[in-house]
């Protein structure tokens, strides 16, 4: 993402114009699912100094606007990706943490219609699969199982 395109997704979502907030929505841009700790890293990499607090209040902002999307995979220190707006669901390595992004199992979003709604109106659904990845099972292949 140039800062151009970012200068014009900020504005469009009405929000101020800032070179953390320029910085950290390229960064998302480059792919997957980072934690603030490496978002501070890379920020800290384009920007020179920039303080924890500064990425959380900037993510937690990009996330209201629905510009990024802030994950939060249950024992797992919570995640931000660029991928907004679109029902896909999440596949997890229950054993090393890796995160994949996965497509709505169907075309329809059937996730968003529960059989059983409690009077509520679903606006979105979270999936999450849990699971090995590829290198974990790798790695377990001949050890002792779980």
């Amino acid at each position: 993402m140039t800062t151009g395109q970012a200068t014009e997704r900020l504005r469009d979502r009405g929000l101020r114009v800032t070179r953390p907030r320029i910085a950290v929505l390229s960064i998302l841009a480059r792919g997957g699912h980072l934690r603030v700790d490496e978002v501070r890293r890379h920020t800290v990499d384009e920007l020179g100094t920039v303080s924890v607090q500064a990425i959380y209040d900037v993510l937690s902002t990009l996330a209201d606007a629905e510009l990024v999307r802030r994950i939060e995979p249950a024992g797992s220190p919570t995640q931000y990706e660029i991928r907004v707006c679109d029902n896909h669901h999440h596949l997890v390595c229950r054993s090393c943490g890796r995160v994949e992004d996965v497509d709505c199992a169907t075309g329809r979003q059937a996730c968003l219609h529960p059989s059983d709604n409690a009077g509520f109106v679903v606006e979105k659904a979270e999936v999450t699969y849990w699971g090995l990845c590829p290198h974990c099972q790798a790695a377990n292949e001949g050890g002792p199982s779980d």
